[in-house]
């Protein structure tokens, strides 16, 4: 099986067919997601999509863009909300200096809250880094000095230097839809260099669709197109590829429990269009 541990399910291009959307999950061989939180406001709305399915779990946090709205939200209650059974993951958080919809000073204090989040409940950060390698090294760092913290740079499309320095922390690296690029050679010898018990791989969903799926609304299902592409990097078939980044998923998530009765992947020519 494959698990797509970032997606957004709550978003509107799913608002009308998320029963087909957990359905091709699962014949393409997901058998876990976890729907990502943008804002801590939306909690009931993550904990409804994921108590209303087993395979689904969801995290709590603050999208970047998102900081300067939710700094009153203290620590306390991020920690708090965590502690809902199908809570396994904080964030997303981080540094977005593309897009800089929030202030960059407003992003800071939100994402060393966020870690400090995760240091105290144990559970992972999913870390939103985007053109903001040296500050995002600079606050992993920093903070990894006052007490380690799990976390994974999710949907990585940075440098080769801030992923081997997250890794020299412990923490993961994860490879979205982006990597099926044709551009994204530099990526592709990234996920063939990086430690593979440090690899994930995720769809960002509805954001960021893989080849052959490039342009339209991305879903879960299509992770397989992700792990493929990896595999083919690091010279390895696919099955084995899913199995390392399943185990790698569920001992860094570890508050997710595995399915009694996990779907097989897909055939390749099931995953074509």
């Amino acid at each position: 099986m494959l698990v797509d541990h970032h997606c957004h399910l709550d978003f509107p291009q799913f608002a009308d067919d998320m029963d087909g959307v957990v359905a091709r999950a699962r014949a393409a061989g997901v058998g876990t997601m976890v729907t990502i939180s943008t804002h801590i406001r939306r909690f009931e709305t993550y904990k409804a999509i994921a108590e209303a399915h087993d395979d689904i779990y969801f995290s709590v946090g603050t999208h970047p863009h998102n900081a300067h709205e939710e700094l009153d939200i203290p620590f306390e209650e991020i920690v708090r909300l965590s502690q809902h059974p199908k809570c396994v993951a904080v964030g997303e958080a981080g540094l977005d200096y593309f897009y800089q919809n929030s202030p960059r000073e407003a992003q800071a204090e939100g994402f060393r809250r966020h870690i400090a989040a995760a240091r105290e409940t144990g559970l992972p950060l999913e870390i939103h880094a985007r053109e903001a390698d040296d500050d995002t090294a600079a606050i992993l760092e920093e903070e990894h000095k006052k007490g380690a913290f799990p976390a994974v740079l999710h949907c990585f499309t940075g440098g080769r230097d801030l992923a081997m320095r997250a890794v020299d922390l412990g923490l993961y690296v994860s490879f979205s839809g982006v990597v099926t690029f044709k551009k994204a050679e530099n990526l592709r010898e990234l996920a063939a260099e990086l430690p593979l018990d440090r690899i994930l791989v995720e769809t960002d969903a509805p954001y960021l669709a893989p080849v052959p799926y490039r342009g339209k609304t991305n879903e879960p299902s299509y992770v397989a197109h992700t792990a493929e592409v990896v595999a083919e990097a690091r010279s390895m078939s696919l099955e084995d590829l899913a199995k390392a980044t399943t185990e790698n998923f569920f001992r860094h998530y570890s508050k997710a429990k595995r399915p009694a009765d996990p779907p097989q992947l897909a055939p390749a020519t099931a995953r074509t269009p």
